[in-house]
């Protein structure tokens, strides 16, 4: 089967669509959360999804614009965006998000926002924190989000370490033996200096692994969050990638 994977598309429509147009055929999209929160367009993003063959997880955004995690949590403009969120969600998509779990497993793969440890919240930022989560899911392959930068943790169980790469892009990298926990970045607003939406794809059948990076109109996404007041931070970082 050919995934198309995506992550924290943080309701930024024109980056999703970039994606979408750029993308090759796929059999099922796969959303590792954060639809919504930060950006302009909440219910568009979740409905273009659903018009998608696709299995999607919550974030703890998603799960913050339905009220379902205190916002005293969240920094100060992640804040302020999630309360402007909360008032712009329609029924539909409030009835969407409430149904999508922070984790699952897809046959050889598990799917978590965070971590499979700790699916909501927890960020898999380094080999530490990789390596104790590869006792908390029993696939070869977990796929994650969450911290909005790509990345590829490989296992040597022999040694009972890790190693952490960036795949190399649009070029296939081949998964196994090695169990991994491999993030595909950013839709929405990416944080590793590149401000291009960030996607994967995934031969399932193969066993590849394949990273892309999409530029899009940034400055359309940006002047809509200026038309709905949303923080002057966010708006800047997207052009920087940060």
């Amino acid at each position: 089967m050919q995934c198309l994977v995506i992550s924290d598309i943080h309701a930024n429509l024109t980056a999703l669509e970039a994606v979408l147009a750029d993308a090759p055929d796929f059999d099922e999209l796969w959303c590792l959360g954060d639809l919504v929160g930060y950006g302009p367009r909440p219910n568009e993003c979740v409905e273009r999804i659903r018009t998608l063959p696709h299995t999607s997880l919550a974030g703890n955004h998603d799960r913050a614009a339905l009220g379902d995690l205190n916002l005293s949590s969240f920094n100060p403009v992640a804040r302020r965006a999630n309360e402007w969120t909360r008032e712009e969600l329609t029924s539909s998509s409030r009835t969407y998000l409430k149904g999508l779990p922070s984790s699952l497993q897809k046959g050889d793969f598990c799917l978590a926002h965070g971590s499979p440890r700790e699916p909501v919240w927890e960020y898999i930022t380094d080999t530490g924190v990789a390596c104790t989560n590869f006792e908390h899911f029993s696939t070869p392959v977990c796929l994650v989000g969450h911290t909005h930068v790509p990345a590829l943790f490989r296992l040597d169980e022999e040694r009972d370490r890790c190693r952490v790469e960036v795949p190399p892009l649009a070029e296939p990298t081949q998964l196994g033996p090695e169990r991994v926990i491999i993030n595909p970045g950013s839709v929405g607003q990416p944080r590793d200096g590149d401000p291009r939406a960030s996607y994967a794809l995934l031969d399932t059948g193969a066993m590849t692994w394949e990273l892309r990076r999409v530029g899009y109109p940034v400055e359309t996404t940006q002047k809509r969050m200026r038309a709905h007041g949303l923080p002057r931070y966010l708006i800047q970082r997207l052009e920087a990638g940060r």
